[in-house]
């Protein structure tokens, strides 16, 4: 499959799962009387993840994050060659989720981007007012274990068409145990979707959300090298059989 077609893949995955878990959380988390709360974008994310995985993971492998893109290189299940162009689209997926997303939240009376619009943050910004230790710590070790899921659940001698499910459930512990921290990222192309429409201070924080994913991404790429096999197909390999 070639380069090009792989990261247009790539484009629309990041685009489901930031228009899905972000939509969840900016239109249907605090919906009067019936709002799905943090338990429900949590499920959003996984959602959006597991279904992508099903449908491109055959052509690109499904990362929908940079910083599982770069775990991946560290865990030699992905060339390094072919990582600036999936990390631009996936970003550009997400920018593009985000617009579409605005267009449809402010059409409704009263919307604001002061609500967050989704963003990740800490400090100040954090839902639940974390400090931004607490958020660096949480982001780079979500993050490791998410790769640690990914890598794992994808090795050639798990048990097969199984890895959607494992990483899509995931996805949603780590939802599950995080929004009242960050909001929870481990994504950076998930944040600068919303930061760049929010502007001011979730731009200012966004290099948080680029930085611990990606830490911790190569730590978990980096520690899934101890039980892995010394070759190893890559991940759009194993979800193709």
């Amino acid at each position: 499959m070639p380069l090009s077609k792989r990261a247009v893949a790539e484009f629309f995955g990041t685009f489901w799962l930031v228009f899905g878990g972000c939509g969840s959380a900016v239109l249907a988390a605090a919906f009067p009387s019936l709002g799905i709360g943090f338990v429900g974008v949590a499920f959003a994310f996984g959602l959006t993840v597991l279904t992508m995985a099903f449908a491109i993971g055959h052509i690109s492998g499904c990362h929908l994050n940079p910083a599982v893109s770069v775990g991946l290189v560290v865990g030699k299940r992905f060339p390094i060659s072919e990582l600036p162009a999936y990390v631009v689209a996936q970003v550009v997926g997400a920018i593009a989720a985000s617009g579409v997303l605005y267009v449809i939240a402010s059409g409704k009376a009263g919307f604001s981007l002061s609500g967050g619009f989704a963003s990740n943050g800490y400090a100040d910004h954090s839902p639940g007012g974390y400090s931004l230790l607490a958020c660096f710590v949480a982001e780079v070790v979500l993050t490791a274990f998410f790769l640690l899921v990914i890598l794992g659940s994808t090795d050639s001698r798990a048990p097969k068409g199984f890895a959607p499910i494992a990483i899509g459930l995931c996805l949603t512990l780590i939802h599950l145990i995080s929004i009242p921290v960050t909001n929870t990222s481990v994504n950076p192309a998930r944040s600068t979707g919303p930061a760049l429409f929010v502007g001011g201070w979730a731009l200012g924080q966004l290099w948080l959300f680029w930085v611990a994913p990606i830490l911790g991404a190569i730590l978990g790429g980096a520690v899934s090298l101890v039980f892995s096999p010394p070759t190893q197909p890559s991940v759009r390999e194993e979800l193709t059989r």
